[in-house]
């Protein structure tokens, strides 16, 4: 007879005394990583100092910033290379310089903000800031008197009529070049490229002679209906001037944008029956609506802070003038940039309190641009859930109607 015996599983007896079990712990940050990056720090600040103030007649925040930051990362790398291998030091290195760089950015944006507007405090505090012009302020007037209203109210007229001019034809050129590839559409985003690096002075000589010199020469041989575009310095040719420099960002942003749409996406349209043009309106655009609004935010913000094409086009002006189409009108960027070259201290906190009032601005248009656009492609918001739901029931009720008049039919058959 024989004896089987069945394959079993033994475990290792655990010690009475073994307590909890202690997991491993897989996040890459380790201690050791920690007192080397402290240690490089403490190292490379005490040697800076040293430099700036024993050895080298160095001077000034940025290059302590600067040298600071190089000897760190030199120092890092040293005291890594001691523990580790030559691609771990390699990539340790990489990824200090990439963090290290990105902190100094955030830092730099954090200063520019804080002193702009810790320049432009004294102005921002006072109310007739904001509801009033320069008419009544003279270079020496305190600042309880005159304001920055004129400056705000061309800086949103402009740049409104600048995108007015500008979404429709930057989508529908980006349309065309992603949509209908071909020997003219690289030709044009041949010109879209070029035209990115066009300097701003002239954009504005551009208007400036075709619109103001040209139209008012010709004024009296042009038809009625065609006279009003003679507008001369206006903030209707400024805003021309802007649309010039604000139409290649958008075309090359919302080409980029629509091109990563999946071509899955247009042949699913495609195979269903759909059209092209019904492709485009009700596939590809909705899909890349927040890429779009992108394009539109990064178009505005090189619109909105342009001072030379204003200057050359529209003018400068101490008086409110709601007209975009008539008289000189100035703007934001335009009244920065006069303010702080005065001598004047209430002046120049003038300027600065314009600045910051224009850097809120634009941080107001991107959120509500990041409002409109913000929302990923087939989610759908409250309203448009809200109209869903009213069609599904207007279905619904339908829908019972029919079966009603079919049982009702029926039982006229029957009876019949």
């Amino acid at each position: 007879m024989t004896t089987t015996i069945e394959p079993r599983t033994t475990l290792p007896e655990r010690a009475a005394d073994a307590g909890h079990e202690v997991r491993r712990s897989t996040g890459s940050t380790r201690k050791a990583d920690l007192y080397v990056a402290l240690g490089a720090a403490w190292g490379s600040l005490a040697l800076t100092a040293l430099l700036f103030t024993r050895l080298a007649p160095f001077d000034g925040t940025l290059g302590f910033v600067v040298l600071a930051f190089v000897f760190f990362v030199a120092f890092y790398g040293l005291l890594v290379g001691l523990d580790e291998r030559g691609p771990t030091v390699r990539d340790r290195i990489a990824a200090v310089l990439v963090h290290g760089l990105a902190v100094l950015m955030l830092i730099a944006l954090v200063v520019v903000v804080v002193f702009t507007v810790y320049r432009g405090l004294d102005a921002l505090g006072h109310r007739n800031f904001y509801t009033q012009d320069m008419r009544d302020a003279g270079p020496l007037q305190p600042l309880s008197i005159g304001g920055i209203r004129h400056a705000i109210l061309g800086t949103l007229e402009q740049i409104s009529i600048a995108l007015a001019v500008t979404v429709p034809l930057g989508v529908t050129a980006a349309v065309f070049l992603a949509e209908l590839p071909g020997r003219f559409s690289r030709f044009v985003r041949t010109i879209v490229e070029a035209m990115t690096a066009l300097p701003s002075v002239v954009a504005g000589l551009f208007v400036y002679s075709s619109v103001i010199l040209l139209l008012n020469q010709a004024k009296d041989r042009l038809p009625e209906e065609l006279r009003w575009l003679a507008v001369g310095k206006s903030g209707f040719a400024a805003s021309l001037a802007i649309s010039v420099m604000m139409l290649p960002i958008v075309i090359r942003a919302a080409d980029v944008v629509i091109r990563l749409v999946p071509g899955t996406l247009r042949e699913a349209s495609l195979a269903l029956g759909g059209s092209q043009w019904r492709t485009v309106w009700y596939v590809v655009l909705p899909t890349a609506r927040s890429g779009l609004m992108t394009a539109i935010i990064l178009g505005t913000a090189r619109g909105i802070g342009e001072t030379s094409p204003v200057l050359l086009t529209s003018g400068v002006t101490a008086y409110t003038n709601a007209n975009p189409m008539r008289e000189p009108q100035i703007s934001l960027p335009l009244f920065v940039f006069n303010s702080v070259t005065r001598p004047d201290a209430g002046m120049i906190s003038r300027g600065f309190g314009a600045a910051a009032v224009l850097m809120f601005l634009v941080l107001f248009l991107f959120a509500v641009a990041r409002i409109i656009g913000g929302r990923p492609a087939g989610q759908l918001g409250r309203g448009q859930r809200r109209r869903r739901a009213g069609r599904s029931y207007r279905d619904a009720v339908r829908f019972a109607g029919r079966e009603r008049a079919r049982v009702t039919n029926r039982d006229d058959e029957v009876s019949t």
